[in-house]
């Protein structure tokens, strides 16, 4: 999978080289590149925000550079391009959609700041052959830039790749798995802390009752978050 960064701030995707994301990027699993909007700009400046129309707190970005970055990485191939747009605004992110958007050839990540993009930037692109637009939002909170919900994202969706996970199976037994339940408690030695002790089911080697209990505590587990 091919996963492209737009951002002021190319260097805030440098956790993409640790732990297993990084160990899959080393592999040729995922290919990722950060893009600095700046370079796409034409003041001294570089300036890429500008005052609201209609008045307002803050700052939107303008649509021109946003425009000639995503030019550009649309002319650098003919493959179709997922343009995920991060906004408070837009659907929210689940399990669901990350397992949607795993089967895509090329992810375009458009990390805005201030009070957003320019609304046309999407609406601009929904029109362009090749290119399906998303507007996206992680959670119900407002963060100072999509960067932090683009890595979100890209965590999310990277481990479902083959190949990325060392154990496929542990993907079918966390939360938000199949079931729609969340992931029943687990342990590890030793058997008991501080006055505390593993279920003593876990420990009895039946692995029926175990899976039994494991199912009932995930549900349990799922209704108490509701």
């Amino acid at each position: 999978m091919k996963i492209t960064a737009i951002s002021i701030f190319p260097e805030y995707f440098s956790p993409l080289d640790l732990s297993l994301i990084g160990k899959a990027r080393n592999q040729s699993l995922i290919e990722f590149s950060a893009i600095n909007l700046r370079d796409f700009t034409h003041d001294n400046h570089h300036t890429v925000d500008d005052t609201p129309y209609g008045g307002g707190a803050g700052m939107v970005m303008k649509p021109e550079p946003w425009g000639e970055a995503i030019d550009s990485v649309i002319a650098k191939g003919s493959t179709p391009i997922e343009l995920v747009i991060l906004t408070p605004a837009g659907k929210k992110f689940t399990q669901r959609v990350a397992e949607e958007m795993v089967g895509s050839e090329h992810l375009l990540f458009a990390c805005g700041r201030y009070e957003g993009i320019d609304a046309r930037v999407a609406e601009y692109y929904r029109s362009v052959t090749n290119i399906r637009v998303h507007e996206i939002s992680i959670g119900d909170y407002v963060l100072n830039g999509g960067e932090v919900a683009a890595l979100v994202m890209i965590e999310a969706i990277s481990r479902l790749i083959p190949g990325v996970i060392g154990n496929p199976e542990s993907l079918a037994e966390e939360s938000h798995n199949e079931i729609g339940a969340l992931e029943y408690p687990t342990f590890t030695k030793p058997a008991q802390w501080r006055g505390l002790t593993v279920p003593e089911v876990l420990m009895s080697g039946n692995h029926g009752q175990i899976a039994q209990w494991r199912r009932d505590e995930a549900l349990r587990r799922s209704k108490l978050a509701e």
